[in-house]
């Protein structure tokens, strides 16, 4: 079990690449954390640092990192550099020698990310950490699948197995410097969490991969709001233990203390002379309690400082230009883009300084109404069960009520009637995979309420993202798996939310994501009666098992004694499998499935009448289920559940919508 690092920083490029004095500065503060015994503890000996390398000897390096290494090792590849997509928008890592002609990029000068996920996914090591601090980062992680070949219990030194990738912008972002820092922006948030221990968000001990990951892109998001940090985990990727933490040291638990204080950028009187009362209790001299706060109330005031200055430049160009060109427009934005801050932003020093922003109107949040669907129907299906080889065990007809919403232009939602019933909530303890946050299993009583007849695909997204806004804008085509009828996914599950407000404005019906107990009652459609007092449930709706057949999900490590099945690589268009009892599709596989509720770890004192579980849950963590096409099968299960950030995207996870207010039917 070894824990290796390589980081390449290039600052030094070919003409036609701008320089990036960080970037070197970037691997050796990484370098520092990571040879730390108290941080990282990363060996010096297996920690690799290349600075402004060649093409070959940066491939050659990369090759090496993940070739020969046992299961258990750790490996993490860190770049800070340029990241450049050609034209079949293909991502390259740029080297030292990485040219361009004509504005175009000589391949061949490049490594290719294409390589590196081949010798990651043929690489041994299961827990791999990738952090890419370039412009275009996220679209490395395109396609990324993990590779699992049998268990090890070594979780507890190293954390879950898996992939994971962190990166400082989207597929289409460029990545922001900031003046005043030494190292790149994102960089600079990933080793202060880790160096300060404030990425230890849990306070365990450990940072884990997507704490890390949280801490740092919450900071960029603060002092620069345009730049989009996202993180890609595979499997148990993001459960990768990084580094160590000083839980106990004051000088963390004043940090905690301050950024609970100020999540404004600004203390109340009563948080300042609470704080005042902290510093003497920990024991803390002023001035090191005062860097401490300086130091999280950095971004803000970075972001205030981007605000003046953005208003200083509208106010002089309009000393020497009033009304404004369309090119003068232009290159604001252009200058808006370069401070890294949103129309949201701006819009209230442009309409203070022109009577007008470019922003999207705002409308104010819905108020709860009364649904009133168009009209309701019935429709017919067939409902498949297996046996524990996942071969037929019986076909059966099958009949639910629905109505239609219509979102214009030929788009339409189906919303089927979840009939109110009790159900046995969670896995069984003998359930084959079934963890403890899964447990203990126990009743709950759910209210009737209407569910989305699928995922919400891309076509009904986009329809959506075309309403006014709520509080969030919305990219109307951000699914990575492209097609109208597939699910839309790479979508938070704040933007989610929004959706199902825009959603609530337009049709006059109240909609919302589901409750996890909503989720699963809807997902298992029915319980196993075996007697008058016992009851039982299955892992699947379509029984013991499951098979890609029957679910989209990565099918060459079947679940039980069901046969190795095909992995798609993709999402495929909704209904395209067979339903489950109450005739929803696709509540296995595809894609993940956000829910309403924060994360708890496990069902102790849970609610039982089928509402969002509100109190004492991680906020910071959302609820996902369902698996999906990128998943094992075990993921795919029923009780499965997994956490992640609200504001976090990802290629595998999607939404479905429901809507619980009465309703008369037609």
């Amino acid at each position: 079990m070894t824990k290796v690092a390589l980081l390449i920083g290039v600052s030094e490029y070919e003409p036609g690449l701008t320089p990036l004095p960080s970037a070197v500065r970037d691997v050796e503060a990484m370098r520092q954390v990571l040879a730390n015994p108290e941080m990282g503890g990363f060996a010096a000996t297996d920690i690799t640092v290349l600075p402004n390398p060649d093409r070959q000897t940066m491939e050659d390096a990369i090759y090496t990192l993940f070739a020969n290494r046992q299961k258990d090792d750790l490996l993490l590849f860190y770049f800070s550099g340029h990241g450049v997509v050609d034209d079949g928008g293909e991502f390259y890592f740029a080297s030292r020698s990485t040219r361009k002609d004509q504005g175009r990029l000589v391949p061949p000068t490049a490594v290719a990310a294409g390589s590196v996920q081949g010798w990651m996914q043929q690489s041994r090591s299961q827990r791999q950490v990738m952090i890419l601090d370039s412009c275009f980062s996220g679209a490395f992680a395109k396609g990324v699948t993990a590779k699992d070949s049998g268990s090890v219990n070594v979780e507890q030194f190293l954390g879950g197995k898996g992939r994971a990738i962190l990166t400082a912008s989207t597929s289409t972002q460029y990545a922001f410097a900031h003046e005043g820092f030494d190292l790149s922006v994102y960089t600079h948030y990933l080793v202060e969490g880790i160096r300060t221990g404030g990425a230890d968000r849990d306070n365990d001990g450990f940072i884990a991969v997507d704490e890390l990951h949280d801490y740092a892109s919450s900071k960029v998001k603060e002092a620069a709001p345009a730049m989009t940090p996202e993180f890609y985990p595979v499997k148990d990727g993001y459960r990768i233990l990084l580094a160590k933490s000083p839980k106990d040291d004051p000088k963390l638990k004043y940090r905690k203390e301050v950024e609970r204080r100020a999540p404004q950028g600004r203390f109340t009187i009563p948080a300042r002379r609470l704080l005042n009362s902290l510093r003497g209790q920990l024991g803390l001299l002023p001035d090191v309690a005062e860097a401490i706060e300086a130091e999280v109330l950095q971004p803000f005031r970075e972001y205030q400082r981007k605000l003046q200055e953005y208003e200083q430049t509208l106010i002089e160009t309009l000393q020497g230009e009033n009304p404004l060109s369309q090119y003068t427009l232009n290159d604001l934005k252009d200058y808006q883009q370069y401070l890294a801050l949103l129309d949201a932003d701006v819009a209230p020093i442009e309409s203070k300084l022109l009577g007008q922003s470019l922003e999207t109107p705002v409308i104010e949040p819905a108020t709860v109404l009364q649904p009133q669907p168009n009209s309701a129907t019935y429709f017919e299906f067939e409902v498949v069960t297996v046996n524990a080889e996942g071969k037929d065990k019986s076909r059966s007809p099958g009949r639910a009520q629905y109505f239609t919403e219509d979102l214009g232009n030929d788009v339409a939602l189906e919303m089927v009637a979840i009939p109110a019933s009790e159900f046995l909530m969670g896995a069984a303890a003998n359930e084959q995979s079934a963890s403890d946050d899964e447990m203990p299993q126990h009743r709950v009583k759910v209210p009737e309420f209407w569910m989305g007849k699928f995922a919400v695909t891309q076509s009904q997204w986009r329809q959506v993202a075309g309403l006014p806004k709520v509080k969030l804008a919305l990219n109307p085509g951000p699914s990575y798996s492209k097609g109208a009828k597939r699910p839309v996914e790479t979508v938070s599950w704040e933007e989610a939310v929004e959706f199902c407000d825009r959603l609530s404005h337009k049709t006059g019906n109240y909609y919302r994501l589901p409750s996890e107990a909503e989720w699963e009652y809807a997902c298992r459609a029915r319980t196993v009666r075996l007697s008058a007092q016992v009851e039982a449930t299955t892992p699947f709706y379509f029984g013991e098992t499951i098979t890609t057949d029957l679910v989209n999900c990565n099918g060459t490590n079947p679940y039980g004694n069901a046969p190795e099945g095909e992995y798609r690589e993709q999402t495929t268009e909704v209904g395209a499998f067979p339903p489950n009892g109450f005739g929803l599709y696709d509540m296995h596989g595809n894609v993940f499935e956000w829910c309403a509720d924060p994360w708890h770890d496990n069902y102790q004192d849970a609610p039982t009448d089928g509402s969002v579980w509100t109190t004492n849950g991680n906020n910071e963590r959302r609820v996902i289920r369902g698996g999906s096409w990128d998943y094992n099968p075990w993921s795919c299960r029923s009780a499965y559940r997994i956490r992640y950030a609200p504001g976090y995207t990802y290629y595998f996870i999607g939404f479905r919508v429901v809507c619980s207010a009465p309703r008369t039917l037609a």
